[in-house]
């Protein structure tokens, strides 16, 4: 068993070195370089200050970390933020990240299929398979890291769970993997992991051998009258597998108890955030039809559906591996059909998925329902290579090679009718398959089948290959340097304070998207972090909604308005109607900077009062900067951005928590330059008072007339924090309990276990494969 977990590791390395050779930035690509690395360079740098920053009041675009993907309860996520800032290349710091946990998912997979009775060689087919995938490879890896990490997490717990219930472990690896895979801070793996095991324990229930449906069936036939032989039967039931079920969906609660804190604070800023929406609907955006989610073994598939690129899709997102549907045709369906319900649970979870791949589009949170395709994939790979371990055969080798031809002329009819216009790459395609399926049948037959294992382990790497060397340049990638010496060398040596920049992504030509163009002078996503510059904007998909709409700002930290509205540099510096304050002064900033290409006369024109331009120089083709005249304001009076009628002065500032000496004779206002997010909580004289916000932003605090030199201190925790708390305190002593349950019952009476042991291989199947 072990020597195939190496051989699964490996296999995992090589395909990754295979892609690298394609792309050396694969796995540095979209949101891994616009948003992850930046959040690891800025919490490792907060880490090693001692700070904990759950909440940065001046990045006002992705400050609130409650609400973004940033891992903050995550443990192997805090590790790789603190390693982050000693390492000078992200991209080869998010390679060997990725790497790692790509090896963990493999692993995960070959723990599955191990867990339902596979044969160890194609265990190690699907553990090395799964990586390779196509939605997982091209966006899960090379993009959404928080994905790619709670689907690893995931497929453990996945193989714990069943395990568990199988009496063969016991519960702290279930909880310790789904808490992992929910922690990350990404709502998706949360959910594959509630269907996971709403999977496995109907599997196991279908599987029970006293059975549990039919005791209920004979009592509500018997109209409740007597059922004694059935009642006997349930309590029978109970007995053995009942309990471990019972326990097993103990300890996923108790797990999801101890991960409330992750989702709790943003589930309740919802309101004020750019998610706060709970419809359901179908908008067909990035919805697979079935037929396409199971065009699964054609490399050069490119399936047919609405997405950011139209509706033929120029990355093979439905490709699952080069054997998955041939393969069907030397399994013993015979021998199958009569150990089905030992496979439910595999089966029940990939059909689920594979409806939610078709829609709706959008489910409050969860929207691209494409997004699953990896789980159909890890669903399929594992009941397929199942299958091949304990009932493949070549007997009538003729007939099923018949069979397996027609699967791939299938395939190849449906690659076609998606993208008609590579049909020459498809029927290449097609015979590679069937020239690999060939190979992997012979050695099976006549070397054994860890050779046709191998084979067909090895054939993945050039497949992988050609996959992304084919596609390149790639879309997705923004392009942004992966060296942050060199770009903190390049980008202007501004002084220290807070900048916003104010500019369009999408005006950036390809020529631009470079260290010696645009990227030299500007900032998208959480480049700025990567330069440990203090910027407003930054990536967020759950930013503030109403400072969002005030300034225009986007996900990726542009800004641009509507046709015949105001931009956002007037904006910026037009007065709040209640205060009369400018926004740039009710948000403290110190610095701003023009996209000359949004702003090309800004420039030539009079600055704002209060402002003047500043030459930088080198940098003259993409920028204006302007400063204030007086100096930088936003460390001069702490958070204060504003006081009518009141004398404040800060006391003592952090970034959950702003302590202010207030006086007011007739009452009086201070604004905050803080974003209005639930959580905070405002006393004075350690007496809580009411507070508001300014244009549904600003932080405000009324003080009443007569207040002389008293304390108001306005503090921010994430909303919900004491609740999650304290779910987290049950989930763990609940955790125990178990814990001391599974001990005692091993101790005292092993007869206590689950009666329904792992399935094995059927060794009466005598065949060549043998």
């Amino acid at each position: 068993m072990f020597r195939w977990g190496g051989v699964t590791a490996l296999g995992v390395t090589l395909g990754y070195i295979a892609v690298l050779l394609a792309n050396a930035r694969h796995f540095y690509t979209d949101d891994t370089e616009s948003q992850y690395t930046g959040l690891w360079v800025y919490f490792g740098r907060a880490f090693r200050d001692g700070n904990f920053p759950l909440l940065a009041p001046d990045q006002w675009m992705s400050g609130n970390y409650t609400n973004e993907e940033a891992g903050l309860f995550n443990p192997p996520q805090l590790l790789i933020d603190l390693i982050a800032p000693s390492v000078p290349n992200l991209a080869v710091y998010a390679t060997i990240v990725k790497l790692i946990f790509a090896i963990i998912a493999g692993l995960g997979v070959y723990r599955v299929c191990l867990a339902y009775g596979g044969r160890v060689q194609w265990a190690a087919v699907a553990g090395v398979a799964f990586p390779f995938t196509g939605f997982f490879l091209f966006f899960d890896e090379a993009s959404w890291f928080t994905a790619m990490t709670g689907t690893a997490w995931m497929i453990h717990a996945w193989a714990s769970s069943v395990r568990y219930v199988r009496g063969q472990g016991g519960p702290i690896p279930v909880f310790v993997y789904l808490y992992l895979a929910i922690s990350v801070q990404y709502v998706f793996p949360a959910v594959e992991a509630a269907l996971v095991l709403v999977a496995v324990v109907v599997g196991e229930m279908v599987m029970s051998r006293a059975g549990l449906f039919t005791p209920l069936a004979r009592i509500v036939r018997a109209g409740f009258k007597n059922t004694a032989e059935a009642t006997a039967e349930l309590g029978e039931w109970w007995r053995t597998p009942g309990k471990a079920i019972a326990r097993l969906t103990a300890v996923a609660v108790f797990a999801g108890m101890a991960g409330l804190l992750t989702f709790l604070p943003s589930m309740l800023s919802a309101k004020v955030s750019w998610r706060g929406t709970s419809q359901i609907n179908n908008d067909q955006f990035l919805t697979v039809p079935w037929s396409e989610s199971l065009n699964a073994s054609l490399p050069s598939t490119m399936p047919a559906f609405n997405s950011w690129w139209g509706y033929v899709q120029p990355l093979p997102m439905v490709y699952i591996a080069w054997f998955l549907i041939p393969a069907l045709a030397f399994v013993d369906w015979s021998k199958a059909r009569a150990h089905w319900k030992e496979l439910s649970s595999i089966a029940l979870f990939s059909g689920m998925v594979l409806m939610w791949t078709a829609g709706p589009g959008t489910i409050g949170p969860l929207r691209w329902p494409a997004r699953v395709l990896p789980m159909l994939a890890l669903g399929l790979l594992v009941l397929v290579c199942v299958l091949l371990g304990r009932f493949g055969t070549t007997r009538d080798l003729r007939t099923r090679g018949i069979a397996a031809t027609v699967l791939i002329l299938l395939l190849l009819a449906r690659t076609f009718s998606a993208d008609p216009r590579d049909i020459v790459w498809h029927l290449l395609s097609a015979i590679v398959v069937a020239g690999l399926g060939a190979g992997v049948v012979w050695l099976s037959r006549n070397r054994g089948l860890a050779a046709g294992a191998l084979l067909a382990i090895v054939a993945m790497f050039p497949i992988a290959y050609f996959q992304v060397w084919s596609v390149q340049p790639t879309p997705m990638s923004w392009n942004l340097p992966a060296n942050r010496e060199d770009a903190k060398d390049k980008f202007p040596k501004f002084d220290s304070g807070t900048t916003i920049q104010l500019g369009d992504r999408g005006q950036l030509q390809n020529a631009d998207k470079s260290l010696d163009g645009a990227y030299g002078s500007l900032v998208w996503g959480n480049y700025a972090k990567d330069l440990e510059k203090n910027y407003v904007n930054g990536y967020t998909p759950n930013g503030h909604f109403y400072f969002g709409e005030m300034l225009c700002m986007k996900w990726d930290g542009s800004s641009a308005c509507p046709p015949g509205s105001p931009d956002p540099y007037q904006r910026l510096f037009l007065p709040e109607a209640t205060t009369g304050r400018t926004l740039a002064d009710l948000m403290l900033i110190d610095r701003v900077v023009l996209q000359r290409t949004q702003y090309p006369e800004a420039g030539t024109l009079p600055a704002p009062d209060g402002w003047h331009f500043v030459d930088v120089p080198g940098h003259e083709k993409y920028i204006w900067v302007l400063e204030r005249d007086g100096g930088a304001i936003s460390t001069v009076n702490g958070r204060v951005a504003d006081a009518h009628g009141v004398t404040a002065t800060s006391l003592e500032e952090t970034g959950m928590s702003s302590r202010v000496r207030v006086s007011s004779e007739s009452g009086g206002k201070v604004v905050f330059a803080r974003l209005g997010w639930p959580g905070y909580r405002v006393t004075l004289n350690g007496k809580t008072i009411p507070f508001t916000t300014v244009a549904k932003v600003f932080v405000a605090v009324n003080i009443p007339a007569g207040t002389d030199k008293a304390e108001l201190e306005v503090t921010w925790r994430p909303p919900g924090w004491k609740i999650g708390l304290a779910s987290a305190a049950v989930g763990l002593l609940g955790l125990g309990s178990l814990q001391w349950l599974y001990i005692r019952s091993r101790r005292d009476d092993e007869d206590q276990q689950p009666d329904a042991p792992s399935p094995e291989p059927d060794r009466e199947l005598v065949d060549s494969l043998s």
